[in-house]
């Protein structure tokens, strides 16, 4: 006996499990068919006939019988494939401004890096009592700690700080007269 699309999808609706699966083993193909045309790959035309697949039983709840069921699935994958596309171009443009973020932040980030790189190296150039108070400042000790861990006096941690700002300064200076020469 031959059953039509519509009776199966009535049927389906009703909760009849093998009328559910004999209409999907029907239009299934057509489904995939439309959707590769529509998506143009394998990957994203599976997916979408198989969310038709699974939204099925609660869709056939609406269908009234007024149009063929072909028309009515047709229309459902248009919607779905459109909800899809929509979803899609929505994920895209969030992620297009993530991307820049990123990038900047990845900058920044080198930016940083270089700038630590930089003022290690420098301070190698600079004599041990300077560094060793430069490091300990740094490190967010503390003028009067690191006065105490030295076994100085507070002054002198000030000054030494400020020299050594001057010589990094002039340091950084004369690196930069280098590269524009």
């Amino acid at each position: 006996m031959d059953v039509s699309d519509e009776a199966l999808a009535r049927a389906a609706a009703d909760g009849d499990r093998e009328a559910f699966a004999l209409l999907v083993g029907r239009v299934y193909d057509r489904v995939y068919a439309y959707a590769i045309r529509l998506t143009g790959n394998r990957a994203d035309a599976e997916d979408l006939a198989q969310d038709l697949c699974a939204a099925l039983p609660a869709k056939l709840q609406s269908f009234r019988g007024e149009a063929r069921l072909k028309t009515w699935l047709y229309r459902i994958a248009v919607n779905a494939a459109r909800d899809r596309f929509r979803r899609r171009a929505t994920y895209m443009k969030a992620a297009e401004g993530w991307g820049d973020w990123e990038q900047a932040r990845q900058a920044e980030i080198a930016e940083q890096a270089e700038r630590r790189d930089w003022l290690t190296r420098a301070m190698g150039a600079l004599s041990v009592d300077l560094r060793e108070t430069l490091a300990l400042v740094l490190d967010g000790i503390s003028q009067a700690e690191t006065a105490e861990i030295l076994g100085i006096p507070e002054g002198t941690v000030a000054w030494r700080v400020s020299d050594a700002k001057k010589r990094l300064r002039a340091l950084k200076e004369a690196e930069a007269r280098e590269v524009t020469k």
